[in-house]
């Protein structure tokens, strides 16, 4: 990928930058563009005495500044002239730089479009270079946004997500969040590739079709065999055929929110106990951690954080099980945690 023309690298990658507004760049120009026309006009004042004026009558201050505003435009009219040899050695180590300086900065727009790309293409290599254990979002829709926001609310830096999608409007409002961008499909590994799914701790598949996130999830397993997968699919028929393609964990959206629905009838305020449960940045928020070791041996039930399982060999056990009633070192405990006490 490395090969790849600028404006392709540029086109497809977007990392978030912080701009200035135009006045505040114009402004800056002109600034430069000041200092440099008054540092020619000191130079010229200092060594008045080496440039032989029509007139032959010495070089006023008003002079220098008609000499440096003439030269520097290239306009050179020629009334003015270096005529020693120190005046012309000046003119050609200094004065000529600046001439070429100030030039620089009359057309700073056209120079600063051509640059740009340039530029953005170096920090995006540079910037997969150092990508590592980050996580990559397929699809940023309604699941992909919200996945994302939950993740920022669990204390995931926006720097270390990168979100890959087709939809312009969708690349844009991630843009807007702070978060790197791709454009393009999933199915193709060379987009995933400048994702660099291939570096990545974990994998959101959140593709609006089912045989799409079965594809994409084929693919990234392919080109990140370690990367954790998680993926959603909306019928639950289609679930073993994600877990086939390589999907370490799967989220059915359409019997998640019909259990939802359900209970609401009757419990409404179950639905709200579970939304919070959700939301890792306020309220009660389901959170895993380590044993320590002085909690090793005894029971999870009898801990002060309130357990709901333990994940033991990679595996969920509830926490009433008989085979968790002793905890081992290495086990990981499921539990309730209050954000706002944390905080």
């Amino acid at each position: 990928m490395t090969d790849l023309p600028v404006h392709a690298l540029t086109d497809r990658v977007q990392i978030p930058q912080d701009l200035p507004s135009p006045w505040v760049r114009i402004t800056k120009r002109i600034v430069i563009a000041l200092a440099v026309l008054c540092a020619v006009v000191l130079i010229v004042y200092i060594d008045r005495d080496g440039y032989r004026d029509v007139q032959e009558d010495g070089l006023s201050l008003l002079d220098c500044f008609y000499y440096a505003t003439v030269s520097l435009s290239t306009t050179g009219y020629g009334d003015i002239t270096p005529y020693t040899e120190t005046a012309r050695l000046v003119n050609v180590l200094i004065i000529t730089p600046l001439r070429v300086a100030f030039l620089i900065v009359l057309i700073g727009t056209t120079v600063e479009t051509l640059t740009t790309e340039s530029r953005q293409a170096f920090k995006i290599q540079q910037w997969r270079n150092k990508l590592r254990n980050h996580t990559v979002v397929i699809g940023y829709g309604t699941k992909g946004r919200t996945a994302v926001a939950a993740m920022i609310g669990d204390e995931v830096a926006p720097a270390d997500i990168v979100v890959v999608d087709e939809n312009p409007a969708a690349l844009e409002r991630a843009k807007t969040a702070g978060l790197v961008t791709v454009r393009g499909s999933a199915t193709d590994s060379e987009v995933l590739r400048l994702a660099s799914a291939q570096h990545a701790k974990s994998i959101i598949v959140a593709t609006n079709r089912d045989d799409t996130a079965v594809l994409v999830t084929l693919t990234a397993r392919e080109l990140a065999p370690k990367a954790k997968i998680i993926a959603a699919v909306r019928e639950a028929e289609n679930q073993h055929l994600l877990e086939q393609s390589g999907a370490d964990s799967t989220v059915v959206t359409s019997e998640t929110a019909g259990r939802l629905l359900g209970i609401a009838v009757q419990t409404p305020s179950v639905v709200e106990m579970m939304e919070d449960l959700l939301t890792p940045n306020a309220g009660f928020a389901i959170a895993e951690r380590e044993v320590t070791p002085k909690e090793t041996g005894g029971s999870p039930r009898h801990l002060h954080d309130l357990v709901l399982g333990v994940v033991r060999a990679n595996k969920l056990i509830r926490v009433d099980d008989p085979e968790v009633d002793a905890l081992e070192l290495g086990d990981r405990l499921l539990y309730i945690r209050s954000a706002d006490a944390e905080r």
